[in-house]
């Protein structure tokens, strides 16, 4: 499965930007999907995550201002970014697990895509 991520720019605070990421395979569909972030000298971070029906579950950091939301139909997975803050900045990967479920360790997943950089100014 090979994930292209798109969607990425430079906003100010207080805007909104819209990731997509698309998969190569129909396995998409019944597997679970995943946003992560990681900013320069930091960990990769769980951002939210999507089971194959569409059960989700956000990052404290970003619940209530964040929504994922993926269609099986076109293997694609958005993630809508809202009342974005400096603190956002980062490259967001997607990525794939093997299972309809899955959580926050990078290590669930199997495939990623090549990562998307987010710039929010102040």
């Amino acid at each position: 499965v090979q994930l292209q991520a798109s969607g990425g720019g430079l906003v100010q605070a207080g805007g909104s930007l819209r990731l997509s990421c698309t998969a190569s395979a129909r396995t998409f569909s019944n597997n679970a999907v995943g946003w992560f972030r990681q900013a320069p000298g930091k960990e990769r971070e769980f951002v939210a995550v999507a089971s194959w029906k569409g059960d989700t579950t956000y990052a404290d950091s970003v619940k209530g201002r964040f929504t994922i939301s993926r269609d099986n139909a076109k293997n694609t997975v958005y993630l809508q970014m809202d009342t974005l803050n400096p603190e956002d900045t980062a490259v967001y990967y997607c990525a794939c697990a093997i299972g309809p479920y899955s959580g926050s360790r990078p290590g669930s997943y199997r495939y990623w895509g090549q990562g998307t950089q987010v710039t929010v100014s102040s």
